[in-house]
Formats: C-alpha cells, sequence, structure tokens
C-alpha cells in the first residue's frame, strides 16, 4: 500500500527539526517509489545498462541523507531532491561511459514519457542534460519543471506545488520547456557529425 503524503510530510519534518531517526522510519516508505523512478528511468536505458536500478535507489538514497541544512517541506520537494540527484547520477554515468567508450554508444531517452504522450522520441541523455543547462540559463523554473517531470515523474500537481505556482502556470511552462528542449536537441543533432 502506497504511504500517505501526509505520512512522509512528518517524518521529513521531524528529520528536519533533529529527529535523526526519522530517516529510519522515512526509508520503507520511500524505497519502493524510489524504486518506481529509478526502474522508471532506467527503461529508458539501453539493456545493457551496467546501472542497476537498485544501485540508482542506493546511491540517490545516500546523497538524500547525506546533504546537510535541508529543509524538506513535503513529499513533493524530497522527491524533486531525488529527481535532481538521479539527474545527476545517470548523467555522470553516461559521460564515465561515453568518456570510456570515446564516444561509444548514445543514452536514448524519450522525452515524452513523463509527459505520457504516445509520440515516441529518442533523446541522448547527455544532450537532454546539456539543453536542461542551457534552459536554465534562460529560464531556470522551466529547466526544474522538466527536471522534476521527466527524472522525478513528479505529477504536474507536486510539481506545482515544489515550484510553487500554479498547476495551470506549470501546465503551460510544460508545454513551452518541452518544445524549446525538442528544438535545441533537434538542432544539436544536425551539428554533431
Amino acid at each position: 500500500m502506497k504511504p500517505a503524503s501526509s505520512e512522509i510530510t512528518k517524518w521529513l519534518t521531524d528529520y528536519r527539526h533533529g529527529n535523526k531517526g526519522a530517516l529510519d522510519q522515512l526509508m520503507p516508505l520511500v524505497y519502493d517509489e524510489l524504486r518506481r523512478l529509478a526502474e522508471h528511468c532506467m527503461r529508458q536505458e539501453r539493456s545493457d545498462h551496467t546501472l542497476q536500478p537498485t544501485a540508482l535507489v542506493h546511491e540517490t538514497y545516500l546523497r538524500l541523507v547525506g546533504q546537510t541544512n535541508i529543509d524538506w517541506q513535503s513529499r513533493a520537494h524530497f522527491f524533486g531532491t531525488a529527481a535532481h540527484l538521479i539527474r545527476q547520477i545517470l548523467v555522470q554515468h553516461a559521460r564515465a561511459h561515453q568518456t570510456a567508450k570515446r564516444g561509444g554508444t548514445s543514452f536514448k531517452w524519450s522525452l515524452e514519457t513523463a509527459a505520457d504522450v504516445s509520440n515516441e522520441r529518442a533523446v541522448d541523455l547527455i544532450a537532454l542534460d546539456d539543453a536542461l543547462a542551457g534552459l536554465a540559463k534562460i529560464d531556470p523554473r522551466q529547466s526544474r519543471l522538466v527536471e522534476l517531470r521527466f527524472f522525478g515523474g513528479l505529477r504536474m500537481d507536486e510539481v506545482a506545488e515544489v515550484l510553487g505556482v500554479s498547476p495551470i502556470t506549470a501546465k503551460r511552462n510544460w508545454r513551452t520547456a518541452r518544445a524549446w528542449l525538442h528544438r535545441e536537441i533537434r538542432k544539436e543533432s544536425r551539428h554533431d557529425p
């Protein structure tokens, strides 16, 4: 049974107020969701990928609990932070693999997956990360929104909560950001030999 958002928020609040034992209570509640998120991300990777969902969950969790001065406000904020860390871990792994292979197999993702759109478009993970970094320079909120949806699997209402905007604004920003990213990634792929 999926834990209530309020239960997760309670343990996050307890942890924020100095109860270190709250993490012991939190882990069983968030593990399944982190695992689902990792599996979602790993389904987009190539079949011979060396990073497994369990390792991704563990690395993400270690980085989450290793952060200091974090003020988690809610379940959505916690998973938003997890989304950012998952992105970092996967991109670091992709860059290391690419360096080792010297331009070997690229990592293809579907930019449409998070939006539940049936039109699949493969996207190189490193190109997506680079495009998100470019978008962050223009509109940090839109970049963060894509990260929350794509890497975090957050619903639009959760994204709106994390960003402090209305769901309508979040949806509008999502459409704009997706269109901008598609254009940038296509532009980059035309310039790559």
